[in-house]
């Protein structure tokens, strides 16, 4: 059996670039590997666990409210608003 390759690419700022490969580094696992292996986490994640009909994500609900330079806390505080 020939084990083909599919090929992803993603666009990314500059900023989150550099976060994912200190993160990688400090696994020390090459940058592809670490973005394979949390993709498919949160993959499994949300097979296992898939959202329930009429009920916004997370993410969906906080678009445009959120930032990646928000603190754990401040997005908790706006969660709960939610």
């Amino acid at each position: 059996m020939t084990n083909t390759a599919a090929r992803l690419d993603l666009r990314l700022n500059a900023e989150d670039k550099d976060r994912i490969a200190r993160a990688a580094a400090l696994r020390g696992m090459p940058v592809s590997a670490f973005v394979r292996d949390a993709v498919l986490r949160e993959a499994e994640s949300t097979i296992a666990h898939p959202p329930r009909r009429g009920v916004h994500s997370l993410a969906a609900r906080l678009r445009g409210r959120a930032t990646a330079r928000m603190s754990t806390e401040e997005i908790m505080q706006l969660t709960r608003g939610v």
